[in-house]
């Protein structure tokens, strides 16, 4: 049955988002430095130009989630603007998250259909095979080596402290970040092609899965660490209540482990794995054990900011301040104004109420997706359910402030939602299978 109309410049215009986001930290480090400024906003006027054309054509409706977040924006503009920092530029970089990027999270999952989340899934896996060479390459170089160019053509580096004299790579992307959040997508799609195997080209998903299996120590995260980690845990629970995936969950299991085996006893994983521990290890310690990770990273930001609210201005010190641009326009220096902490920025930027409310709409949407993820899951397929599995955490607190974390969160968000739909029919297949079903009818019949 026909769900929406064909509309391919949509299409592409979401397939060219996503192409920006991979690349878009090549473009401000290798291609055109001198413009590392401006394209670091290039993803704003598609998002503008997919929202306004998908209005235009019906896709979009009213949506509470989507009216708050706008309203949120337009509020913490004028009072940043009025009564805050008073920066009309900071204040527009930081409006963008909640009037531009945020309401592109439905506008993706209204035009995609399950066909198309496919599509792109099998993508990043391909993307994942080079992007594994570039973090190898990028993490045994000098951070003098053109391979590890800052922003800008920054000769000094854009590797970030990790370990044992070793430096976390950045991949394509402008910041470590990226590489965390990309490889975390990455495991969502790998463990779900390993439920289907017949959606995908076997030889290029076991070379991603050992792409994946690298890619964590070369990074030296332990956000992708516990990405992959959470991924697991959903395909656990995927196999629990679908078992016709544990057997394949087996099999993925002792093909990985296999791999496992055989990298260990290679000198370059050997090395990468080494300073991946030290990090870890140390981290650990410096921020009082695992226990004081989790609580410190996700309640800890909640939980700290609530505790500061009573010392901010009603409508908080104005939006867009605790982002690194606005620091960097506001200071000449990026840094953390407010806070590190996602949810400690945000309160911190538009006060105890309007922060909140963000925080709550963010909240709510991770909880309709993650629902209507297990209801897919039970009835018809695992795709939302395994999207979820990276999506969840950056939905609710991810680093909006920063591009590249915000585009993950609207991208994986709107992939979770699209892979929902029925995949698209062109009026003459619908007629078409209407033709043939008569036909059995009348077979039938007789």
């Amino acid at each position: 049955m026909k769900r929406y109309p064909f509309n391919e410049p949509l299409k592409a215009a979401i397939w060219l988002y996503f192409i920006l986001l991979i690349f878009e930290g090549a473009l401000r480090k290798w291609i055109m430095p001198s413009l590392s400024n401006p394209i670091l906003v290039i993803r704003d006027p598609l998002a503008i130009w997919i929202f306004i054309t998908a209005r235009q054509k019906g896709y979009l409706k009213f949506n509470p989630l989507s009216f708050f977040m706008i309203l949120c924006g337009l509020i913490g503009l004028a009072s940043a603007v009025t009564i805050g920092h008073g920066n009309l530029g900071v204040a527009l970089f930081g409006m963008r998250i909640y009037v531009l990027q945020f309401p592109l999270i439905f506008a993706i999952g209204r035009i995609f259909d399950w066909e198309d989340v496919i599509k792109m899934g099998r993508l990043i896996l391909i993307i994942s095979l080079p992007m594994t060479l570039l973090i190898a390459v990028q993490f045994y170089s000098p951070q003098s080596a053109w391979v590890n160019r800052g922003l800008g053509g920054d000769t000094a580096g854009a590797g970030f402290s990790g370990a044992l004299g070793y430096f976390r790579p950045p991949g394509t992307f402008s910041f470590t970040t990226g590489i965390s959040m990309f490889y975390g997508l990455v495991a969502a799609y790998i463990f779900y092609f390993w439920f289907n195997t017949h959606l995908v080209n076997k030889t290029i998903l076991i070379a991603a899965t050992a792409c994946m299996l690298m890619a964590i120590p070369l990074s030296i995260s332990r956000s992708l660490f516990f990405e992959v980690a959470i991924s697991i845990v959903f395909s656990i629970v995927a196999g629990w209540r679908r078992p016709k995936y544990i057997g394949k969950i087996i099999t993925a299991c002792l093909i990985a482990l296999t791999m496992y085996v055989v990298l260990r006893n290679q000198s370059f994983f050997a090395t990468s794995t080494e300073a991946f521990n030290a990090r870890f290890e140390g981290a650990n310690e410096a921020e009082g054990g695992i226990n004081g990770v989790l609580v410190d990273r996700f309640l800890g930001g909640m939980i700290s900011a609530i505790q500061n609210a009573p010392n901010l201005p009603f409508f908080g010190y104005g939006i867009g301040m605790g982002t690194n641009v606005g620091s960097q326009l506001l200071t000449g220096e990026a840094s953390f104004l407010i806070s590190e902490e996602e949810w400690g920025r945000v309160i911190g930027e538009q006060g105890l109420l309007f922060g909140f409310i963000i925080i709550i709409i963010r909240i709510a949407m991770a909880t309709q997706l993650l629902k209507k993820s297990i209801r897919y899951l039970k009835t018809t397929d695992a795709l939302p359910w395994m999207l979820m599995s990276y999506g969840l955490i950056p939905i609710l607190q991810a680093q909006w402030g920063q591009p590249t974390a915000l585009g993950f969160s609207v991208l994986t968000a709107g992939l979770a939602v699209a892979a929902m739909n029925e995949p698209e029919i062109s009026e003459e297949d619908e007629e078409e299978a209407l033709s043939e079903e008569e036909e059995i009818m009348a077979v039938e019949e007789l």
